[in-house]
Parts: structure tokens; sequence; C-alpha cells
């Protein structure tokens, strides 16, 4: 792949030698070195992650797993599942480049498609448009703006489809600060530090809870996006990062009710 002078080059499941794509400039940080050692450890339960390079600098990645084994709340079996997509250069066609590399790959392994959790409130999952572009479809709806896109192989093979349970999976957590995570993501150690700080400030104490298996996900995950929640006497304050600043404004209103 070449534009200009400049070239584009693909590095596949090679996140050890060539580094993580998000957070890179804290190579050292505990979730850098988590996020390495999860995804080589998924490495043997099928999921793909792929850097694109141009003149030797990351300017993209892709990850997507196995529906099985995919790290969201969506029963996809017989999909490839696509957990992150990020560009860091435009106008270039790259996004849409990876997520064609993935439609082969569902195709190239007899897979029913590709499916997709996108969310338009936030960056911590990807939005839709660039998924209509390249000829996925809306196929469901959940709670706080999640929504499943899905690009099928042959339109006769069944729909990947969410969970219908979300309430009753909040209600599990109706007493006290509860922080479900993973290492999926590199920034989820540092999200996990801001609770705890602003917890700290309004004097509770949280519960953690370490999310080791698809199956478990799939039980306690109150948002298809799966890999990371803070809860509060049942209700969701935020599925992705926050400032301790945030948070602690959350717990102060949440507590002051009570």
């Amino acid at each position: 792949m070449e534009n200009s002078t400049t070239t584009t080059e693909w590095y596949e499941n090679q996140i050890r030698e060539d580094g993580c794509f998000c957070m890179r400039s804290m190579q050292k940080a505990p979730g850098y070195v988590q996020k390495l050692n999860w995804t080589e450890k998924e490495f043997t339960q099928g999921l793909t992650y792929i850097q694109l390079r141009k003149d030797n600098k990351p300017v993209g990645f892709i990850e997507y797993a196995l529906g099985e084994q995919a790290w969201r709340a969506v029963h996809a079996d017989g999909y490839l599942v696509i957990h992150c997509i990020w560009i860091a250069v435009t106008g270039l066609g790259l996004g849409s480049q990876l997520i064609q590399r993935c439609i082969q790959d569902a195709i190239t392994l007899g897979k029913k498609g590709v499916a997709v959790v996108t969310n338009i409130d936030t960056s911590w999952a990807p939005g839709p448009k660039i998924f209509l572009k390249n000829g996925f479809r809306h196929v469901e709806d959940a709670p706080y703006s999640f929504q499943l896109y899905v690009y099928k192989l042959n339109q006769e093979h069944s729909d990947p489809y969410f969970p219908d349970n979300w309430v009753l999976r909040l209600d599990r957590f109706s007493e006290g600060l509860t922080i479900l995570r993973t290492h999926q993501c590199p920034y989820l150690e540092i999200a996990t530090h801001n609770v705890i700080e602003a917890a700290e400030t309004v004097g509770i104490q949280p519960e953690i809870i370490d999310i080791r298996d698809r199956s478990q996900l799939m039980e306690l995950s109150p948002t298809p996006y799966g890999v990371f929640h803070v809860i509060c006497n049942g209700e969701l304050i935020s599925y992705h990062r926050m400032t301790p600043r945030s948070f602690a404004k959350k717990l102060t209103m949440l507590y002051s009710k009570s």
C-alpha cells in the first residue's frame, strides 16, 4: 500500500516486538505491560492485533477476536468481533483498509461475518460511520447509546445479538462502589486508580473485581463494552476513564441523594 513516496506497512500479532499503539509513550506503566501480557495470552484464543506504520511511525491499529472469545458483551458465535480500531492519520482510507482486512479474515476462516459494538457518545468505542461506509448494517441497540453493527457474509446466517438483562446486571451491585475491570485496554489501570483516588476524597472503599475470562464478562458486564465499569449503589457511573475530579463529583452527587 503506497501513497506518494511513502509506504504503509502491516504488523500482525507482533505487539511484543512492535509495541502497543495506545499509550506507547508510557511503555513501563503497569497498564501498558498488562496490555502486552493480556494480548499475547489472547493470541492463543484467536485474537488478532494489526498495527499500521507509515514511514516506520504507528498510524493506526485494529484488534478483533473470535465471537466465542470476544471481550465485548455480545452473542456472536461464528463471527469475528472488532474490539478496537483507531487511526491517527485521516484521509488515506486506512480505517477502511483495516476493516476490509478483518472481513477478509472472516472469509478465510469460514465465519458468518464481522460484528462490532459502537457508541456515538464516547471515543472509547468506535462510532458507526466508518462501518456503514464499509457495508455494515445496524442490528440492535443497548442502553448508554451502544449499538451493534454487522457485516454478514451470508444473509441467511442469524444475526449477533446483545444480552437483554442489563438492569438485572446493575442490580447485582446495588450497594457500595464496584469497579469491574480487565487488562484489555492499557488505560484501564489509570482509570482504576482515578476511581480509587476519587473514592478516598468522599470516604468510600471500592471493591475491585478483575474479570478473568469471557464467561465472567458475559455474566457481569452491565453494558456491551465489557471491559471496564464503575457502579455505585446500582447506578452506572462510567464505562471509561475519567479524571479523579470527575469521578469524585459523580460520587458526591450520588451519596448526597442517599
